[in-house]
């Protein structure tokens, strides 16, 4: 599945009117939701795969004419917020992670280690011996390449795959799998993962024009069954809030932890511009 572009939107809290903000905005907003109590999303463009085949066509000529990648899915901070959380929960460097809808690969490329850019805790520590250096040595640790060598990029759109294949070869790493996967008709070889990774891709699928509700059910299906028992799943929305997240991933999963994301106020009312939940295979 692409990863979308999303603009954070709120319904409620998470979804309705849109409002950047934060590192968290993106690109071309969503359509508007039904609300907590309808059956998901009113069907969209963004739902279907020649939507994304047609973006991601643009993007790669446009990577090869000038060199640009494209946007990050919700901002440089959702990338450095999963790998904070990676780093506080001390996940081996040689776990397997799967980055579903993985669009231009960019986030598989900070994941990914890259030769002397890939820093470690005493480097850094050495470069800053004095206490009072400790909060440029945090700055310099997150956005350093940060080393997981285990990494399998996945996404529905060949022009996506093209394109992330491209951008990673330019980067000169050749440590990141990519395949061409439709997350909900998935190949035999693709599980066993340690942690699984969705920005916005969950939410492309909920506006799918062609029943999304059961695709909806298709993908927990499908995380499942490439997610190793005790494995995590890390998933970052800007049209479902917690509350909604909790609900769809009832079966065979838990909360284990609600990342903190930014906050905005809108006619009197407060609330986070996206969700970004941890969820655990039971």
């Amino acid at each position: 599945m692409a990863a979308p572009r999303p603009s954070p939107e709120a319904s409620g809290m998470s979804r309705g009117p849109g409002v950047g903000g934060g590192g968290d905005a993106g690109g071309a907003a969503w359509g508007a939701g039904l609300g907590p109590g309808g059956d998901g999303f009113a069907p969209s463009a963004l739902g279907t795969r020649e939507h994304w085949d047609a973006v991601y066509e643009r993007e790669l000529h446009t990577f090869q004419e000038y060199g640009d990648t494209g946007e990050i899915w919700f901002g440089e901070e959702s990338m450095n917020r999963l790998i904070r959380w990676m780093q506080k929960h001390k996940i081996p460097l040689d776990a397997s992670v799967l980055d579903i809808g993985t669009g231009n690969g960019v986030f598989l490329v900070e994941l990914s280690s890259c030769g002397g850019r890939c820093f470690t805790v005493g480097i850094v520590i050495a470069l800053f011996p004095d206490e009072a250096d400790l909060s440029l040595a945090s700055g310099w640790l997150l956005t350093a390449k940060c080393g997981f060598s285990n990494i399998t990029g996945i996404d529905y759109s060949p022009s996506a795959i093209r394109l992330s294949g491209s951008i990673i070869e330019k980067e000169g790493l050749s440590n990141i799998k990519l395949k061409v996967e439709d997350f909900l008709n998935l190949s035999t070889k693709l599980s066993g993962f340690h942690i699984c990774i969705d920005k916005g891709t969950f939410d492309a699928i909920s506006l799918n024009p062609d029943n999304a509700t059961e695709k909806r059910k298709q993908y927990v299906k499908s995380l499942s069954r490439v997610l190793k028992v005790k494995g995590f799943f890390l998933i970052t929305s800007c049209n479902w809030t917690k509350e909604e997240l909790l609900n769809e991933f009832t079966e065979g999963f838990e909360l284990f932890e609600d990342l903190p994301t930014p906050k905005f106020s809108f006619g009197g009312r407060s609330g986070n511009s996206v969700a970004a939940l941890v969820f655990q295979k039971t």
